[in-house]
């Protein structure tokens, strides 16, 4: 039996006590459904009718010192107190916060009660309520008892038991209190379902696997995708499983919802976003891209509806927005977007559709961002700074197959780069450690073909940059690569083309910093943002639930690092990431996007998105115990390298401190059934089709729990926010990032190249990103930038009192504490001007890993979860 309840108990009871009864109050909070839900009006009235017909909302006590005398020895139960009912449900209209209200409940007490260890709730009104906290007062020989519960809590004919909430303490398996030890394991066998594909409701809580086979429509040809997950040929992490019907034409294909029920898909309930006026916004202003304004878009005719005519054109997406014509379309998004995204999207006067908050790219000066120092800078300090590499052999080699794609090996030579390195030898540059590449050659090869037989036209890119003295990139040089025209087996057929500043020639490189930044955008789109965090991340929040009790002490250091995530990916698969959805009609890479991430899946490593290991696979670090955090930087003003690991040692300790306070030594942690269950879990099913690689770390020492938790929370946290806030500061400047190109580099002696030489800006914009394309993808990132007025950043917890745990608490005030001088530490370099990468020509300071932010797009803050 748990010592704290034991020596509790006999302080109460003492072994000579007469038996007596007292009163003990308590505060539920919690948040009606009408309140959250403004679509469900009605709710509130028929609660109240509920109520007046005496059915109550009860709370009952399970005691963790008294064990119930209806069960044996070897199911010991706690005893069930009496159930006590919120109070004045009718009467009570006090809310504490938005949408939030208290209710006393009085409980009758004794001996035989004896210490609440976890309570049972019954709702037997019309509708569901988010149940928050409940406070005790003055429980005798105690004092104040505190539950954290944070769970919507369906009317009781919902449910095959009572819903249960236990004690706000974290306990290992093994130190479970006796009598609450079944009811811990019978809770986790709920939220793992039975294993069979019934049909889940909006208030089951099970939490189960599924492959990505609902993006695609076999119905519709155009529509049509392979099925992504559980093949060598398309592995890919699992999502959440839905338990939708299967297609009439592919039985391993999950049927779609219609776009208006898309929001509907099922996730466990408590997945999904706090408030649900939150969810309608973004989940109806996604829609309204795609099912209002997509249409509003194609009735503007004119004759270059999709061309952006000159730079002023983009410009006056700031200022002017676009005209709106009035007519049936528009009278249908006037009523069926919520107001508050209608003004988003409206100028004042209600003329201009789409009139954007200007970028911070282009705020202080329009033209810096085409320069070459701010297209190297963003490398390191803009909204993709984990692709670049140092280059350690030269000229740069591919890791293709030979035998499918030929030589694939660069064709850039010293001397096309010579002129370029402040008189020094490439030898030289190299063994300094002064080359760098950003590769997008490998990975989109074996696409490039199938793609630009679409209406994009790529090239694989290599780019190389030469790294000055004072400490900015330069690039010298850009590598354009085809397949073979008449056999992919050839090998690559390249172009070089190299920094000018006039005539032709620096036409053409404009265009090739172009074809790289388009491909630029879409690895960071579909690898570095979706699949390096939001898809990898569901697993792992799947095989949490599953296997972790709400009272084990990893549950509860993780819980809040999954905060909304698989909310917003079922958006994703609905809206954006499926078959002609967002994503695809955004980007170059079309109806590809998911099957090529599922590619470099294959290649996914749970260690390397350790930061510091990240850096040194990069090259971009190098071990030193003498440096900071243990790492020497090769490029020394790499702004996401420097805040980041100031970040990752931040978190890194304090899962120290809060680890080390529950496992005292390596047999705990080897000995613990659930922690063992969970890590086998997440890599056999969550990753299964990666199970057998041998990288997969142990979980067999404290190290290892600290060192894996680490890695968790710096994905969902730092690392998403990293490559997630900065993408409309950055990319809502279409010429800066745009995600597609639809035209070859002109060659000599063509029409496409006597324009260039007339009209370079026309021949650019007729290039990249068209008008139409670049308002998806700016209105896309426009929301995905946005910080919502609720979010909880690192740092910071839902509930103050989290847990009971003293120790852990104040771990986490010092953690706090630390974020806070991290800012200052931010500030601070932000404003040396010998740091030139920290801001760059365009002067926009590095704050996409400052820790806090406030509401809107605002281009710093570190949420504490993919939650958007």
């Amino acid at each position: 039996m748990d010592n704290i309840f034991r020596n509790l108990a006999n302080l109460v009871l003492g072994k000579n006590h007469e038996r007596k009864t007292t009163k003990v109050k308590g505060k539920v909070v919690l948040m009606k459904k009408n309140v959250l839900d403004f679509n469900d009006l009605g709710a509130s009235v028929l609660d109240r009718a509920h109520e007046l017909l005496g059915k109550h909302i009860s709370i009952q006590f399970i005691s963790a010192t008294h064990a119930d005398p209806k069960s044996s020895e070897n199911k010991l139960r706690g005893k069930l107190g009496k159930p006590a009912v919120l109070e004045d449900w009718n009467s009570t209209i006090s809310p504490l916060e938005a949408g939030e209200t208290a209710y006393e409940v009085t409980f009758d007490w004794d001996e035989e009660t004896g210490l609440p260890g976890a309570f049972l709730v019954q709702n037997n009104h019309h509708s569901e309520f988010y149940l928050m906290t409940l406070n005790l007062e003055n429980v005798p020989g105690h004092g104040q008892l505190h539950f954290v519960c944070y769970s919507w809590v369906y009317p009781t004919k919902r449910y095959t038991k009572d819903r249960i909430f236990f004690y706000n303490k974290a306990y290992l398996p093994s130190e479970t209190p006796e009598l609450l030890r079944l009811y811990r394991e019978e809770e986790m066998v709920i939220l793992r379902g039975n294993g069979t594909n019934e049909k889940l409701e909006e208030w089951d809580r099970v939490y189960d696997y599924a492959l990505y086979n609902d993006l695609g429509d076999p119905d519709d040809e155009d529509k049509v995708r392979p099925v992504i997950g559980g093949s060598s040929e398309y592995p890919y992490p699992r999502r959440c499983r839905t338990s939708r019907s299967p297609t009439k034409k592919d039985p391993q294909t999950e049927s779609r919802l219609p776009l208006v029920l898309s929001l509907t898909s099922y996730v466990p309930r408590d997945e999904r976003f706090g408030h649900l006026r939150l969810s309608d916004f973004l989940g109806q202003g996604l829609e309204a891209i795609l099912k209002f304004l997509l249409p509003e878009f194609e009735a503007l005719v004119d004759d270059t509806l999709n061309e952006f005519d000159s730079i002023e054109d983009i410009l006056n997406l700031y200022q002017g927005g676009i005209k709106l014509p009035e007519g049936p379309l528009f009278e249908e998004l006037q009523q069926n977007v919520p107001t508050q995204l209608l003004k988003e999207l409206l100028r004042s006067d209600g003329e201009g559709l789409f009139k954007y908050s200007t970028p911070q790219v282009i705020k202080d000066n329009i033209f810096a961002w085409s320069t070459e120092e701010e297209f190297a800078r963003e490398m390191i300090a803009g909204v993709n700074p984990v692709s670049i590499q140092l280059l350690k052999e030269f000229p740069p080699k591919s890791k293709l197959d030979v035998k499918l794609y030929g030589n694939q090996n660069s064709s850039i030579r010293s001397q096309d780069i010579k002129v370029h390195l402040d008189g020094l030898e490439v030898d030289e540059v190299l063994k300094a450690n002064r080359l760098f590449i950003l590769d997008h050659h490998d990975s989109l090869m074996p696409y490039v073909e199938r793609i630009n037989a679409t209406s994009s036209k790529i090239y694989a890119t290599r780019t190389l940059l030469f790294l000055q003295k004072d400490g900015t990139l330069k690039p010298i040089a850009i590598e354009l690569s085809l397949p073979n025209a008449d056999n992919e087996k050839l090998g690559a057929v390249s172009k070089v083309c190299t920094p000018a500043k006039d005539g032709v020639e620096a036409a053409m490189w404009t265009l090739a910093k172009a074809y790289v930044a388009v491909n630029d955008s879409g690895v960071h789109q579909l690898i570095s943002h979706w699949l390096n965090t939001h898809a990898v991340i569901e697993p792992i929040i799947i095989a949490t639930n599953r296997q972790l009790s709400i009272m084990h002490p990893i549950n509860k250091l993780l819980h809040p690092h999954f905060r909304d995530t698989m909310n917003i990916n079922a958006i994703a698969r609905n809206i954006l990431i499926n078959s002609e959805g967002i994503l695809e009609r955004s980007f170059f890479t079309g109806k590809y996007s998911i099957e090529m991430s599922s590619k470099i899946y294959k290649n996914w490593v749970f260690t390397n998105h350790a930061l510091p290991t990240d850096l040194v696979l990069r090259g971009m670090a190098v071990e030193d115990s003498n440096a900071p955090h243990g790492l020497r930087l090769t490029i020394e003003d790499y702004p996401y390298a420097v805040d980041g690991l100031e970040i990752w040692s931040a978190i890194k300790t304090w899962v120290d401190d809060y680890c080390r306070f529950y496992y005292k030594n390596d047999d705990m942690v080897q000995n613990d059934v659930e922690l063992q269950a969970w890590w086998k879990e997440l890599r056999e099913e969550g990753h299964g089709d990666l199970k057998n690689e041998p990288w997969w770390p142990k979980m067999n020492t404290i190290q290892d729990v600290i060192e894996n938790c680490t890695i968790i929370i710096w994905i969902s946290s730092a690392l998403h926010a990293a490559v997630n806030f900065g993408q409309y500061p950055y990319g809502g400047y279409p010429p800066n990032r745009p995600t597609s190109s639809r035209r070859p580099m002109p060659e000599p002696n063509t029409p496409e190249y006597d324009e260039l030489i007339k009209d370079p800006k026309k021949v650019f914009l007729k290039t990249v990103t068209p008008q139409l394309q670049s308002l998806l993808s700016v209105s896309l990132i426009e929301i995905l930038s946005r910080h919502t007025s609720d979010e909880i950043y690192l740092g910071q917890r839902e509930c103050p009192e989290w847990t009971m745990d003293a120790e852990p608490l104040n771990a986490f005030r010092k953690f706090g504490d630390k974020l806070k001088e991290i800012e200052k530490t931010i500030v601070r370099l932000n404003s040396d001007e010998k740091l030139k990468n920290r801001n760059g020509l365009v002067k926009v300071p590095y704050t996409l890993l400052y820790p806090s932010s406030e509401e809107g797009v605002t281009g710093r803050g570190i949420p504490n979860s993919v939650s958007i």
